[in-house]
């Protein structure tokens, strides 16, 4: 038996298809052509990769309100903008015109301080008013969300250079400060903690005395475990702040700061009147403390260093949990204020 051969209907409904099949491919060929920016008979240009986001620098922040806190603003020559900042003043600035007051510079974590300065204020103002610690002001800079309050490389976000040359002059022009190196103490937590560490060690000049609480990051490969977890916001950091050069990284380390402290000013009369290293015994950042904590010791640099049982990575928790500690460090560095 032979098959029967097909119809004539059917063949012509075989060919419609197969050319209305090809017609689509090629309509779809074209589409795809003209999408590609290409002509047809051209080969499609490899698509580049889009470059990563810059985002904009934001010198100023909103303003918080809070008793005995002021918004204010100035023109910084360093980072080329207006530049805001808060700060507390102390009752007696109010009462007695005459007096001039120490300042504690208090540098915020990463993602912005403007939630903590009302609390911090707070803690400050009740110490004040009940004798506890002497008279001064606190300045809160701007250090953005993740500067880590170093000169970026790229020269974007000159952060150091800013506050210690160009905001530490104007607070001095501007209120009644003690305007000179013992009349200033250098002070912040996690991110914070890292660039005190860091300007304290580097302009024992302009700040007499550096207390680092919770200071992070401070392992000489960025890996630890704030970094490992987010890794998103590691790479974010390297890239905006070092421009992905790690000897750039390890050269504003406070490792490698230290070190240049000890071959330089430990010893002399520039050296610090006083360094301390508070850390929570449950903070992630307790390992890279301890190590930093050695380096310092092997350096011969002296510091205080103090372990606070059952705190976290927890600024007030820290502060409250030191009590009575915490307020003999501020007398004993403004002493004779």
């Amino acid at each position: 038996m032979f098959a029967t051969p097909p119809s004539r209907v059917a063949h012509a409904n075989a060919v419609a298809t197969g050319h209305r099949a090809m017609n689509v491919r090629r309509a779809l060929s074209f589409v795809l052509l003209a999408l590609c920016g290409c002509s047809a008979g051209t080969a499609a240009a490899p698509v580049a990769p889009a470059p990563p986001v810059v985002p904009p620098v934001v010198w100023t922040t909103n303003a918080i309100s809070a008793p005995r806190v002021q918004y204010r603003t100035f023109s910084s020559v360093i980072a080329r903008a207006t530049v805001s900042y808060h700060v507390y003043t102390p009752p007696q600035y109010d009462s007695d015109a005459a007096r001039r007051f120490p300042v504690l510079y208090w540098l915020h974590g990463s993602g912005g301080g403007l939630g903590g300065i009302s609390v911090l204020a707070a803690y400050f103002d009740d110490a004040i008013r009940a004798g506890r610690i002497p008279p001064m002001l606190v300045v809160f800079p701007n250090g953005m969300a993740s500067s880590m309050w170093a000169d970026s490389k790229d020269g974007r976000v000159p952060m150091e250079s800013m506050v210690v040359r160009d905001l530490v002059p104007h607070v001095d022009a501007t209120f009644r400060t003690v305007a000179t190196r013992d009349g200033r103490l250098l002070e912040g937590f996690s991110m914070g903690g890292y660039g005190a560490s860091r300007w304290g060690l580097r302009y024992p000049d302009v700040f007499a005395a550096m207390s680092m609480f919770a200071a992070g990051p401070l392992d000489l490969d960025f890996n630890g475990p704030r970094a490992t977890g987010n890794p998103a916001e590691r790479a974010q950091i390297l890239r905006e702040v070092y421009s992905d050069d790690m000897t750039y990284y390890v050269a504003q380390n406070p490792f490698t700061v230290a070190e240049q402290y000890a071959a330089t000013i430990r010893g002399t009369p520039r050296a610090l009147t006083r360094f301390r290293q508070v850390v929570g015994s449950l903070d992630f950042t307790l390992p890279a403390n301890e190590e930093f904590r050695a380096h310092v010791t092997r350096l011969a640099i002296a510091q205080e260093y103090t372990l606070v049982p059952n705190v976290g990575h927890d600024t007030m928790a820290l502060l409250e949990a030191l009590g009575e500690r915490n307020f003999a460090f501020y007398r004993a560095v403004f002493a004779a204020r």
